[in-house]
């Protein structure tokens, strides 16, 4: 799997640092008794010529994403990121090959997450259960068979990481290892940072839970391939995101079922791939009819969409309600940031009898994550969190680099409002109101946070060698 020939960066503007030295472009064989010239020729072909007239053409570089280091905050950049084995081109590639398979089909899975659904709503001007239900219509006319929804899985790993921060919370007052603050892991943006740039220090501060995404994998992979009476290698599953860091994170070796040689999630489109794929198919998307939209792993009641509040996935929200709740008996029915002139960095507070018992931060964007991690690195107490909820993007994952970018003239402060509302028109719910996550989390897991959890929705990180000239060694 290499990305070197399917990889297009133009136009950057990057949340880390502005670069597009991200790859060597051709391999280029050093030999001390010979003088060449290189030419780049217009169709993309690089020739050393040698003093002798002897010539030939240079062998691309192959690299998988395993080797990338973020060296240039490609990752987060919020311009069009190509891979291979990760891109619309792969989809329809596969989808066609799959046409011809006979009774060797695999069974297309594609799980949508709610903040691509808010932005092809945006895009389209349409109620977003509409845009929704026209897109499992476009989809299935395509050859996928079955479209899920990733608020589904979201429930499991909101479930897990509230459990996971009160057990951290309860050992680290009880005087035994000290785990706090949890540090959310739904960004792959971050933990790639994280591993690539703090190595052994910050990785023990961060959840171990998986993301929604790696969630839903592990849904479709394990128990829904079991409910087909098939096994994971026939299933092709893709999942719709706001992020083209999701697409490193999919390639995870930690995501990779040796046995099966097969991943927990085959393909990561971005909404604006996805929503290139529906242009390509050359069919008006209004002139769709609307599916109906199948309760098996989709958060619907009725003929109503629903989720939980934020646009990020809700965790600092309901890891507070949870933690209030079950540590010191308090209900929070409403949630109120403390005042802030950075909308990308809040905080939560709670008292109990005068002692502020809770602190939990919002820090989006890589500056405010640069404050945490300074300040955690520094060791003061006085400035330490409990929680804090972590993403890369400014203003979160609603903001995402992967979502659907302004048209021309289009103010993006106005579109990030649309997509916004749209995203918020769904119902809020908390999820232990979705019946069906919490009835399969009990038969499948036999509850919340047990070790059956612990084995298939939570995961681990590793520290990754870091280059001497890595844009991201800055002092924190």
């Amino acid at each position: 799997m290499t990305f070197s020939g399917a990889l297009k960066l133009t136009d950057l503007d990057d949340f880390i640092t502005p670069s597009q030295a991200c790859v060597k472009p051709e391999v280029i064989q050093k030999n001390q008794d010979k003088k060449a010239r290189i030419t780049f020729h217009p169709d993309g072909e690089v020739v050393e010529e040698e003093e002798d007239g002897n010539s030939k053409v240079l062998e691309s570089a192959k690299i998988t994403l395993n080797d990338c280091l973020a060296c240039s905050g490609c990752v987060t950049s919020a311009e069009t990121m190509l891979i291979t084995a990760q891109s619309g081109a792969e989809f329809l590639s596969s989808l066609e090959k799959n046409k011809m398979e006979g009774n060797a089909k695999k069974i297309v899975v594609v799980s949508v997450s709610p903040q691509s659904r808010a932005s092809l709503a945006a895009f389209y001007r349409m109620p977003i259960r509409q845009a929704y239900a026209k897109l499992i219509t476009c989809l299935k006319s395509m050859g996928v068979d079955y479209v899920f929804d990733t608020s589904f899985s979201r429930d499991f790993a909101l479930r897990e990481a509230a459990a996971e921060f009160i057990s951290r919370y309860r050992r680290e007052y009880g005087e035994k290892d000290k785990e706090l603050p949890m540090l959310a892991s739904a960004c792959p943006g971050w933990i790639c940072l994280a591993e690539k740039s703090h190595g052994d220090f910050i990785l023990p501060y961060i959840s171990s839970t998986k993301s929604p995404q790696q969630i839903m994998g592990t849904i479709v992979k394990e128990y829904f391939a079991k409910q087909l009476d098939t096994t994971a290698d026939r299933i092709y599953h893709v999942t719709v995101m706001p992020c083209y860091d999701k697409k490193l994170e999919a390639s995870r070796d930690d995501f990779y079922n040796d046995v099966l040689s097969t991943r927990d999630v085959d393909c990561v489109l971005s909404s604006g791939e996805i929503l290139d794929i529906i242009k390509g198919l050359g069919k008006p998307f209004s002139d769709y009819e609307e599916s109906a939209i199948d309760s098996l792993f989709t958060n619907i009641r009725g003929e109503e969409l629903f989720g939980v509040a934020g646009g990020s996935g809700g965790y600092i929200e309901y890891i507070f309600k949870r933690a209030a709740r079950e540590l010191f008996n308090k209900e929070v029915t409403e949630i109120q940031y403390q005042p802030s002139r950075n909308n990308d960095f809040k905080t939560l507070t709670l008292e109990v009898e005068g002692k502020k018992v809770l602190e939990f931060a919002l820090a989006y964007g890589l500056r405010n994550i640069q404050n945490v991690v300074r300040k955690l690195k520094q060791n003061k107490d006085q400035n330490r969190y409990h929680f804090v909820e972590i993403m890369a993007c400014p203003s979160g994952c609603i903001n995402g680099g992967g979502q659907i970018r302004p048209q021309e003239g289009e103010d993006p402060k106005k579109l990030l409002k649309r997509v916004e509302l749209l995203y918020n028109e769904t119902m809020k719910k908390d999820p232990e109101d979705n019946e069906a996550s919490e009835k399969l989390q009990r038969l499948w897991f036999d509850g919340v946070f047990t070790l059956d959890a612990k084995t298939k929705l939570h995961t681990q990180y590793h520290a990754r060698e870091k280059m001497q000239t890595n844009a991201l060694n800055i002092k924190w």
